[in-house]
């Protein structure tokens, strides 16, 4: 029995791409050379965005490395305007192994700091991410206990079962592993359980103005109680307010990360003390 074809939308010109079709298409082709000039011309950096406690004094208890990218005219243009048109490409590898790459560099540097750096489950499989991992870790051995890998809910799921083998390996050489966008994805609860995650990030769209938003806490204080019950340290990302952040630490949040504590910079606090004293000098 032959299964049937999916049907195609009819074209309202009666064939061929459309102008929407085509216009999407330049766009992601554009996107890719960008991100491809920066990559050859070496202009890739990281931005910091502080993660703070909950509670008062609000201590920081990481950074979060950013990737950023130049375009040809200087601008600075942040991932989410490039990274899911390139996450599934070769150049989504590339881009993950430099940020990787400048995160061991900058733990190497700043001894007192912890930094999480974003990758992708695929990369799990690039020779060259890998081998920038382990360089990194040889070469400082405490680079691993302060560095903490990020992986998007909807990345976790792409490949579970390699993600839980790759997480025992190295978490045992002291690197911990977030979960991030929590409850943006389709993460099945008994993955969930297996993979033993550190730290739990709950998604800003739950978090966006909850201390006004009865349907958000709800969710919220039900993503507190998952995270409660397999050991994981929570963080609220996309905190904007006041109001904001004092609900989430009274729901028992651990940390929150957001406008309302730091936007990401490109000139992180032990880089301008570090500029400061070679004024000094």
């Amino acid at each position: 029995m032959h299964r049937a074809h999916r049907s195609q939308k009819p074209h309202p010109t009666g064939g061929g791409p459309s102008a929407l079709d085509l216009a999407v298409a330049s766009r992601d082709s554009d996107t890719l050379k960008m991100v491809a000039a920066a990559l050859h011309h070496k202009e890739v950096l990281l931005a910091f965005q502080p993660v703070v406690a909950a509670r008062p004094p609000h201590s920081v208890a990481f950074y979060e490395g950013l990737i950023r990218v130049l375009d040809d005219t200087g601008r600075v243009i942040p991932a989410k305007e490039f990274i899911t048109t390139i996450e599934e490409t070769k150049l989504g590898r590339i881009l993950d192994c430099v940020a990787l790459d400048m995160g061991l560099r900058c733990l190497a540097r700043v001894p007192g700091l912890r930094l999480s750096l974003n990758m992708s489950a695929r990369s799990i499989g690039y020779p060259r991410w890998i081998k920038t991992l382990r360089k990194g870790l040889q070469a400082n051995p405490t680079v691993g206990e302060r560095l903490i890998l990020e992986v998007s809910e909807t990345s976790a799921m792409l490949v579970p079962e390699i993600l839980g083998g790759f997480m025992l390996e190295y978490q045992r050489k002291g690197i911990s592993f977030a979960l991030d966008q929590f409850g943006a994805g389709a993460t099945s609860l008994r993955y969930l359980r297996e993979f033993y995650f550190d730290i739990l990030k709950i998604d800003g769209q739950f978090i966006r103005a909850i201390a006004k938003t009865p349907d958000n806490q709800v969710l919220t204080k039900a993503l507190l109680a998952i995270a409660r019950q397999f050991g994981m340290f929570t963080v609220a990302e996309n905190v904007e307010s006041a109001a904001d952040a004092t609900w989430l630490a009274a729901a028992g949040v651990d940390c929150q990360q957001g406008y309302f504590h730091g936007a990401p910079t490109l000139q992180p606090p032990w880089q301008m003390a570090a500029q400061a004293e070679q004024a000094r000098a």
